[in-house]
């Protein structure tokens, strides 16, 4: 059911350096396993690199950003403005991901994958990928055409082959679009089987009456595709109840596996393009560095899905790709330990009889 023309060619890491790579870090001038998830961090990222000497080179942030018509409906707290009203607030550098992709070196773009709104032409640090002003209301009809999504899907790894031309090698991926926790509910309930009321949450802060009515849209939607014949192909749930910033993001997850990069995923939204993108080639989580384990209802799963252990546990549920530029400084940790620490034998230190 691959609509899109481009084929992905990603491939897990060729394990030949797995050995070499776990010696370099149990001869460090520590007790065995010690430093614990920076260790299978610093392997992961040895192995997508294929070295022993892995480097993080010009990180960037890119925040997909997109509206949705079920947001009108009601399964948001806020207004859909606020979608562009953030996005002004990227573009002007105030938000939370501005403040911590400053403080760790990140580049940050915004991607118009589907905005309702005009930003007027060029602006400094948009890129403009607008498919149209928002998807449809997938309560009533499919969020988005085939051709739509593969579009989506295009243009996404479009942005990352021109990010990796740059001497980008690792990516943090963030989003913004009101309604996009109830799209990435609805694909995380087709692609792990965990009943739809454990995947919906309160999103930006709805009260007990707006959380049943959003969990009564959602089952209305499933109940519709259901009915329909809908079936739980990961390309197939993505046009039907994604977000374009969501299937933007797949491309994107997609070509940045293809080209070797280290993908930083933020929580429960990217969590779901992450869950989909590696359902369409498994091989993609080999390259995932998972940043954080969210507040928002479900993710625990995705998790869990995906074989993933997270590095941080704050209660984030803010997105924006905050748990990914907060993580940032932990990955470099696992790089540093694994190129700077001393060794056993270069310290003079006695190993353990």
């Amino acid at each position: 059911m691959h609509s899109f023309d481009h084929q992905f060619n990603i491939a897990a890491p060729n394990r030949d350096i797995d050995t070499a790579l776990q010696h370099k870090i149990d001869r460090k001038t520590k007790p065995l396993g010690a430093l614990g998830l920076l260790e299978k961090t610093a392997k992961k990222i040895g192995l997508i690199q294929q070295t022993l000497t892995p480097s993080l080179n010009n990180p960037q942030m890119l925040v997909f950003a997109g509206d949705h018509g079920a947001a009108k409906a009601g399964v948001s707290a806020y207004p859909q403005d606020v979608t562009w009203q953030m996005v002004e607030n990227f573009l002007a550098g105030g938000a939370a991901i501005n403040v911590f992709a400053r403080q760790n070196g990140f580049g940050l773009s915004v991607v118009d994958a589907g905005v309702a709104h005009d930003f007027g032409g060029e602006r400094e640090g948009l890129i403009d990928l607008k498919i149209a002003p928002g998807t449809a209301n997938y309560i009533e009809q499919p969020a988005m055409t085939v051709a739509q999504c593969a579009q989506a899907i295009e243009q996404g790894a479009g942005i990352v082959l021109g990010l990796a031309a740059a001497g980008c090698n690792v990516v943090g991926f963030g989003e913004m679009g009101i309604g996009n926790t109830a799209s990435a509910s609805l694909l995380t309930h087709c692609l792990t089987g965990l009943p739809l009321a454990e995947c919906v949450g309160r999103g930006t802060g709805l009260d007990d009456a707006g959380l049943a009515r959003k969990q009564d849209l959602l089952e209305q939607a499933l109940l519709r595709y259901r009915n329909g014949g809908g079936d739980n192909d990961p390309f197939a749930v993505l046009a039907e109840f994604g977000g374009f910033e969501i299937a933007t993001m797949v491309g994107a997850m997609l070509a940045a596996a293809e080209a070797k990069m280290v993908l930083l995923i933020d929580g429960f939204i990217v969590g779901s393009a992450a869950l989909v993108a590696s359902r369409l080639a498994q091989a993609l989580l080999d390259y995932c560095v998972f940043c954080h384990r969210s507040a928002e209802a479900g993710h625990r799963t995705q998790l869990l899905a995906m074989g993933a252990e997270p590095l941080l546990d704050l209660g984030l549920r803010l997105g924006e790709g905050t748990g990914a530029a907060l993580a940032y400084p932990l990955v470099q940790a696992a790089v540093n330990f694994l190129n700077e620490m001393a060794s056993f034998e270069s310290a003079g230190v006695s190993d353990k009889e």
